[in-house]
């Protein structure tokens, strides 16, 4: 059977498309607009029992595992939402996993807890104004002052920075490389946090964006996320989570714009006759549901074999490029096939089309990715 069509994933599925059509989708618009979602929005999607899917029920999860985490994600996406929406809804999915692998009991009532009834909100702070991808070369500083840590540095680009209650953030507690990097939690609203206002981006319109800065700021040694410099290997292990969610994240994308432009060419008329009358019309749509099919199946695979303790590395990257790349083809054939309307704003095909665009750039850009790929098959040679 497979995996991804089980029965309870059936109903998974149908109770998502319920919560999404009726309180997530007829909203997206204004939140759009607002440049944020609302704390109601994570509490609602909590008392739906969506928001904790795929973190254990003993921390304030719903249980499941990431397939049924990344199904929430992709049923979304398909009822009409947004890549833009999951980012700022769910960001815990990047902001909470180390802390409750870590399994600190302290922490996971002060922070998993909360987020994950919809009461608070946690970002992941990594990225830093000078890098991005270089997780060993970041700058900033956590230096140990009796039962504090001192941290100063800032980190840029940061998903829900501007809402965040706590920042589970990257820090230097030892030498250069990898070897000198822990993860802590920072309470965002003590003295010497600074946020700036929300960034202005192209897309994920309604997910904020922030720069954070921190000078001298005292976090209590309590906050440390595991054993001192042991954050590198922790981010690292995280990475493969957010790179096939972004697959799947990618190929959800690229079918909802599939699935608005099919019954578009249909009904669409040029010079007296339906879009999809033309050959060139027809051919461009068998070639989007191919790229999708090819995309989609694959990952799915890449999932299964994860799921089933695999050696993926690799795998992972090759299934986020060609993920990323199948969307990128066909959201910007479903705004060609749109015409003028495409180009509109109240097309949903355009939002797809802005928000699709940092899919190759979040969780490791496409030219890491085929880094990692090459020096993986070059080092079996």
């Amino acid at each position: 059977m497979d995996s991804w069509d089980t029965e309870e994933r059936r109903l998974l599925r149908a109770t998502v498309r319920r919560f999404s059509e009726e309180a997530l989708v007829p909203h997206l618009a204004d939140w759009e607009e607002q440049g944020r979602l609302p704390l109601s929005v994570h509490a609602a999607t909590a008392r739906a029992g969506l928001l904790g899917i795929g973190f254990p029920e003993d921390v304030g999860g719903c249980g499941g595992d990431p397939i049924d985490a990344f199904i929430v994600a992709e049923e979304i996406i398909l009822s009409g939402g947004s890549s833009g929406l999951i980012a700022a809804l769910f960001t815990h999915g990047i902001g909470l996993p180390h802390l409750v692998e870590a399994g600190d009991r302290a922490l996971i009532n002060r922070v998993a807890r909360p987020v994950l009834a919809g009461e608070r909100i946690v970002a992941l702070a990594v990225t830093e104004p000078e890098g991005g991808s270089d997780v060993a070369g970041l700058r900033t500083r956590a230096v140990r002052d009796g039962d504090d840590y001192v941290v100063t540095g800032s980190k840029l680009y940061i998903t829900s920075g501007t809402r965040a209650d706590f920042i589970t953030t990257a820090v230097r507690t030892g030498g250069p490389g990898y070897g000198g990097i822990s993860l802590i939690v920072i309470d965002s609203a003590v003295a010497g946090v600074t946020v700036s206002a929300p960034l202005k981006k192209m897309g994920w319109l309604c997910s904020d964006t922030a720069e954070v800065r921190f000078d001298d700021v005292r976090v209590p040694s309590s906050s440390l996320i595991g054993p001192e410099n042991s954050g590198f290997l922790a981010i690292m292990s995280q990475f493969a989570v957010e790179r096939l969610s972004i697959a799947v994240q990618a190929c959800a994308t690229a079918q909802r714009c599939l699935d608005l432009t099919i019954p578009w060419v249909q009904s669409r008329e040029t010079f007296g006759r339906p879009l999809a009358s033309r050959q060139v019309v027809r051919h461009r749509i068998a070639e989007m549901a191919r790229e999708i099919d090819v995309a989609r199946t694959y990952a799915r695979a890449v999932i299964d074999e994860w799921q089933a303790g695999g050696d993926v590395i690799m795998r992972v990257a090759m299934a986020k490029n060609t993920a990323v790349a199948a969307c990128d083809h066909v959201v910007d054939a479903a705004v060609q096939l749109h015409g003028g309307m495409g180009y509109m704003r109240e097309s949903e095909v355009e939002r797809h089309y802005r928000d699709s665009r940092i899919l190759g750039i979040g969780g490791g850009t496409n030219e890491i990715m085929n880094e990692v790929i090459s020096k993986l098959l070059l080092a079996r040679s």
